[in-house]
């Protein structure tokens, strides 16, 4: 389960400083994650990677880290959204722009109806309990079919998109009831029914065109840069399938639950070792 987090400014100067002292350090040994340099003070420097603008994560394995542990279903998506913001603080203060939670798929109406039920009254309250949204200057989007969620949930989520829109900070994108190929067919359809009209001509249709009419056009950067899965799971499970044409994909071992601030940090950090060449060579 998710929650929205908080947001801090990010760092000057491209750095991120990681002190013995202040609430920043982390559980795990961080040195053997990243260690790129030591100030004279003591604190351990970290280069953030360039060019990492959004990041997209599919939170894997609450319910087996409850079972694991002898939990309810409904604890592990309470620990799952603790994590969550980890990753949002960090997010925020590496300066990424955007990051995408896919939080329920279409394909998760098939668990069992309590599960469900809970899910989406643990929505419901997390949104109520966001209070300082517009002093962290954080905006909130929602992608995926809103249309069978229950009105009062539609209403929240509505809300929080236009009490958010004008932030400039992190824009989280949660994905509620989504499906890859469902953006994918939506899309074609909103541009095939504008041909039907005349508003469009069939000569009108290239990529650009498309991606408008994904729901991802709501953020400044559509396509993950990062891609990061737990549970040792190495597939998409119908998330996001034309924005991830050239996403680099990270795959932890951890259930979600499990992962420590350090395990997202050389999730993070692994992107500086990526050579995207887009089909290309690299130069």
């Amino acid at each position: 389960m998710l929650s929205l987090g908080f947001l801090l400014p990010p760092p000057p100067n491209n750095k991120l400083i990681i002190t013995n002292k202040n609430q920043y350090n982390f559980r795990t040994n961080f040195g053997k994650v990243c260690s790129d340099n030591i100030n004279a003070a003591g604190d351990q420097l970290v280069t953030l990677p360039e060019g990492l603008k959004h990041v997209a994560v599919i939170m894997d394995g609450h319910r087996r880290w409850a079972k694991n542990k002898g939990l309810t279903v409904k604890q592990g998506h309470r620990a799952g959204g603790e994590k969550i913001q980890v990753l949002t603080r960090l997010c925020s203060q590496w300066g990424v722009k955007v990051l995408t939670i896919f939080a329920f798929s279409t394909e998760n109406w098939v668990r069992l109806k309590e599960e469900v039920d809970f899910l989406m009254q643990l929505f419901l309250e997390l949104i109520g309990s966001q209070e300082n949204l517009d002093e962290d200057g954080r905006r909130v989007s929602f992608i995926g079919d809103k249309s069978i969620l229950s009105k009062s949930l539609q209403k929240a989520l509505t809300v929080m998109e236009e009490r958010t829109k004008s932030n400039s900070g992190l824009h989280v994108i949660i994905a509620i009831n989504y499906s890859g190929r469902h953006d994918i067919l939506q899309a074609t359809k909103s541009i095939a029914s504008k041909v039907k009209n005349g508003h469009l001509t069939v000569k009108d249709i290239d990529q650009s065109l498309l991606e408008q009419e994904l729901e991802t056009h709501c953020a400044e950067f559509p396509e993950p840069d990062l891609l990061i899965r737990t549970s040792g799971e190495k597939r998409v499970s119908n998330f996001m399938l034309w924005q991830l044409a050239y996403t680099e994909f990270y795959f932890a071992n951890k259930l979600f639950p499990d992962m420590e601030e350090a395990d997202f940090v050389e999730a993070l950090m692994s992107f500086k070792s990526r050579q995207r060449r887009y089909g290309g060579q690299k130069i």
